[in-house]
């Protein structure tokens, strides 16, 4: 009896301490996350980090003390005080470099929108990359600080080639594909470029440089001449960038800030004002339009999180969210944001499928972030128009699939694999022995068929024949640019674009305001509460590993984690950029 009256009681206080720490802690979310002050006449100073994402991961800390902004919050944000009368002007601060190029387009694009308001931006950098500048050169002015370079020295991309680490552990990775361009398995199977592998990545890089060229020239009215022949002169020293008319002051944060300020400069932080909702600005208001998320890789089942990916979209969670958007009567069309390089082949058929049972009763545009690549392709095709930003990496048209052989590595280590088996091909994913003539043949023939209905529904979806989406397919990776002169994208813009596009559609005004409902969407408090440990990505541990090496070796755990063994996989090969 008085074992029972202890447990009741510890039960009592362990159930008491929870509910008084979720009460505590929806206090404090109750305190923090309320609209903030705006002063008047004040400053948006807007810090653009490295590692935008589509979707924040969320959690309960997230949540109350502020997560890291997203790229729709900065988008938002400019946005709001284009038509915030309380905002008289915008810092805009680039703090880091991102992966690719199509997300620092969308921010890009946002602040040539804002611009069309009349009120200032101007751009600090406490550092010049590349991409930095790049974002900078929509704004105003630029103002560099005076102890920092100038590092505008083009476009660089970096690849890995494990082969010669395979060979010495004893593993052997036996891969086949379906299109010559389609090398995401080179990852593995080569120690350097294939020359339609290096013809591939020399094109995107050169059509990169020169989007990078036209548009500093455009924006700093400079010929596009002069603006290459001082690329080839980078990396800039502070004065010489400010004698090449690259910037147009050096100065510190504190000055930019005091700039046309009377007395103490009134600022308001971009997390701060991301709190202050659209509506209470007039925006977001009118019909609606759903904007389904589809960020990460591509694979069967719920979405989820893996700790060497990050996000990966689950078939089962997209169809879900396109059935309820299109069963909500109130949802004038579909937008299917797209930031994937595709995945498992059967979940982007099956993602596929459902976007065609849509689009005959619901409009659906495909916005294309980063990259929207190989399965990222394939679920885009039915929509009745693709928006792609120039920078964005597309197409990838092409199947892979493969297995690593290690007996030789077990071997090595006094380890040995026997096998039983019943059937002919029952060993064909054996992990101890390479495919042999016939199962290779088999393979090769599954990854044919694959390719050829990839071939044959993007023709469909693009209008095109059969033979002009194989000579342009092939597995091959193309920029949002290259992918509309060829006839794989409609337009090109960002997912303000697209949803234009949509409106268009739906038959909505061009002017009319809409009202945009995001899929996944945002948590509340008491589904938080239910799971406050959501992981966020990182890469980790930073002191050890740069983020090419992580990306390295995501992309080595992922064939083993991910995917089913011996799956076919619509997966872009992986690039590797500074």
């Amino acid at each position: 009896m008085f074992v029972r009256r202890g447990i009741r009681f510890l039960l009592t206080l362990f159930m008491t301490a929870v509910i008084v720490s979720s009460l505590t802690m929806a206090v404090v979310y109750f305190l923090l996350s309320r609209g903030p002050s705006v002063p008047r006449n004040a400053t948006l100073v807007l810090r653009v980090p490295s590692a935008l994402t589509e979707v924040n991961a969320g959690g309960l800390l997230g949540q109350v003390f502020g997560a890291p902004p997203t790229l729709r919050s900065i988008v938002n944000n400019l946005h709001k005080a284009a038509v915030d009368d309380r905002v008289s002007r915008v810092i805009l601060v680039p703090s880091g470099g991102q992966a690719l190029w199509g997300k620092i387009q969308e921010v890009r694009d946002a602040v040539m929108a804002f611009k069309r308001s009349g009120k200032s931006v101007v751009a600090y950098l406490e550092y010049g990359g590349d991409q930095q500048y790049y974002l900078a050169t929509a704004a105003d002015e630029i103002f560099l600080m005076p102890t920092s370079p100038l590092d505008l020295m083009g476009v660089a991309s970096y690849e890995l080639f494990l082969r010669g680490t395979f060979d010495l552990i004893g593993v052997y990775p036996d891969f086949l594909h379906a299109g010559d361009y389609k090398t995401a398995g080179n990852l593995f199977t080569e120690k350097t470029f294939t020359q339609p592998h290096r013809e591939m990545s020399e094109s995107l890089n050169a059509d990169l440089f020169d989007q990078l060229v036209l548009d500093i020239a455009t924006s700093r009215g400079r010929p596009v001449s002069e603006i290459r022949a001082l690329i080839a002169e980078g990396p800039f020293l502070p004065e010489d960038a400010l004698a090449a008319g690259l910037v147009d002051e050096l100065a510190y944060e504190d000055e930019v800030l005091a700039l046309d300020a009377e007395g103490q400069p009134q600022k308001i932080s971009g997390q701060d004002y991301t709190k202050v909702s659209l509506q209470s600005v007039g925006l977001n208001t009118g019909p609606k339009i759903a904007v389904i998320n589809v960020a990460g890789v591509i694979n069967t089942g719920r979405s989820g999180y893996s700790s060497t990916e990050g996000s990966v979209v689950g078939s089962d969670t997209v169809i879900e969210h396109l059935r309820e958007a299109r069963n909500d009567s109130t949802v004038r069309a579909i937008v299917l944001r797209i930031d994937s390089p595709g995945g498992s082949a059967i979940a982007s058929d099956v993602i596929w499928r459902e976007v065609v049972l849509t689009r005959t009763d619901t409009p659906v545009i495909a916005s294309m972030s980063d990259v929207a690549a190989s399965g990222g392709y394939y679920i885009a095709m039915p929509a009745q128009a693709i928006v792609a930003q120039p920078a964005t990496l597309t197409g990838s048209i092409g199947v892979v699939a493969g297995k690593f052989v290690v007996g030789e590595a077990f071997s090595k280590l006094g380890a040995n694999i026997e096998s039983v088996s019943q059937g002919r091909f029952a060993e064909i994913n054996s992990p101890v022995r390479a495919f042999s003539p016939a199962e290779r043949a088999k393979v090769q023939v599954q990854l044919d068929a694959v390719y050829e209905t990839f071939v044959r529904k993007a023709a469909e979806g693009r209008a095109m024949t059969r033979e002009e989406i194989h000579a342009v397919a092939q597995g091959r990776v193309w920029t949002g640019r290259q992918g509309q002169q060829i006839g794989l994208v409609d337009e090109l813009g960002s997912l303000d674009h697209a949803i234009t596009v949509a409106k268009q559609h739906a038959d909505i005004e061009p002017e009319t305001d809409v009202e945009l409902v995001f899929y996944p969407p945002a948590r509340g408090l008491l589904e938080t509460l239910r799971q406050p440990l959501v992981s966020v990505r990182k890469n980790f541990p930073a002191p050890l590993f740069s983020s090419a090496e992580m990306h390295a070796l995501s992309a080595f755990s992922a064939a083993f984690r991910l995917f089913k063994q011996g799956e076919a996989l619509m997966l872009m090969p992986y690039l590797f950029l500074p």
